[in-house]
């Protein structure tokens, strides 16, 4: 059987892209995608473009290539790189000129850090690393102590803590340690993106261990992407993304590891120091892909009780959230957009709707 059409879809939250064939009744023309596969932020980074002639297509994915190259040295928090001095010079009580990209980064976390609510936290690298998620494989071993967990909670490092001074940046806490694993993928991708346009790339997906972030169309057809089951292989359903827009899932089904029966995901609560457990998988639909990165962990650590307000006051409206008993939550803009996988969904969606923004959500603007 011949493919009629080829439509592209990524499973978010997932491993990959795969081609979906539906019908016959022609042949299948050449592929007019240029593919390129990264190993960056500890997962595979995949880059499609569509349409383009195959020198430019390959002078723009070396560009991105040699981009997250550096931002993979400049942001990982335990190598060389700036933000490793950045990380010892606050050890020291000190301050650290860094480039004014990622100073702007370090501007963002803080304040979506703010509208949070404290939920997502970059500055908790020092817990991030105590239960062993600094590395790019799962933690293996002991579970860390309770009592070193509790005593690095308590000296409550946080975002809030930083000073700028034009690009040097310090803090009055010395147990700020920045981890900006939340939201580092989203704001590469937002670069690459922006990159890719400049370039005149008009259609293509970026697509970072199922965090997705597409320009343009593939062709005639938007750019579909599945959302994963976090429970069995599969999707729980799809959606079309409009050029611009970006879909990003955090969750506990990959980065974890399991002691007496319970399992322990890499998403921290910045308050307690302990990994969250009830709320399996957060997807966030979004025009941000920094935004929706630290959404989708913020929405985590919130819980099914918090989520709506914290959802309302980060500015994101396109929320669907998976609990640990199965449960799904979604916004009315999310269920308006996500197509059921065959079959339905795996049981009835709760539509949840969002509170007015907090008056705590001004806090980014002061």
């Amino acid at each position: 059987m011949t493919p009629l059409g080829l439509r592209r879809t990524v499973i978010a939250g997932g491993l990959g892209i795969a081609l979906l064939c539906f019908g016959a009744g022609r042949a299948a023309q050449p592929d007019p995608d240029h593919h390129e596969t990264l190993y960056v932020f500890g997962t595979l980074v995949e880059l499609v473009i569509h349409g383009a002639e195959d020198s430019a297509a390959r002078e723009a994915s070396a560009e991105v290539g040699a981009l997250f190259q550096t931002l993979h040295r400049d942001w990982h928090a335990w190598e060389a790189g700036e933000l490793g001095e950045l990380n010892a010079a606050i050890a020291e009580g000190g301050a650290f000129r860094t480039d004014a990209r990622l100073a702007d980064l370090l501007r963002e976390g803080a304040a979506l850090s703010c509208l949070s609510g404290g939920r997502f936290d970059p500055a908790i690298g020092a817990l991030v690393a105590l239960w062993g998620f600094h590395e790019d494989s799962p933690p293996e071993g002991e579970m860390p102590d309770a009592a070193a967990v509790a005593a690095l909670a308590a000296r409550a490092p946080r975002m809030s803590d930083l000073r700028f001074d034009g690009d040097t940046v310090g803090s009055v806490n010395p147990a700020v340690q920045l981890d900006l694993g939340g939201y580092a993928k989203g704001a590469a991708l937002d670069l690459a993106g922006a990159l890719l346009q400049a370039r005149g790339i008009g259609d293509a997906v970026l697509n970072a261990g199922g965090d997705v972030n597409v320009i343009g169309s593939h062709g005639d057809r938007a750019w579909r992407v599945a959302i994963r089951d976090p429970f069995v292989w599969g999707a729980v359903g799809a959606i079309s993304l409009a050029p611009g827009e970006v879909l990003y899932t955090s969750g506990n089904y990959e980065r974890f590891f399991e002691h007496d029966g319970a399992r322990f995901a890499h998403i921290i609560d910045p308050r307690s120091g302990w990994p969250v457990q009830e709320i399996v998988s957060v997807s966030v639909l979004d025009t941000d892909g920094s935004r929706a990165d630290a959404a989708a962990t913020a929405l985590s650590v919130a819980g099914r009780h918090e989520w709506p307000q914290v959802a309302a006051d980060m500015g994101v409206d396109s929320v669907l959230m998976i609990a640990d008993d199965g449960t799904m939550l979604a916004t009315p803009a999310m269920i308006a957009r996500l197509e059921p996988a065959a079959g339905g969904f795996p049981q009835a969606v709760e539509i949840v709707q969002l509170p007015p923004p907090s008056a705590g959500a001004r806090c980014a603007e002061d």
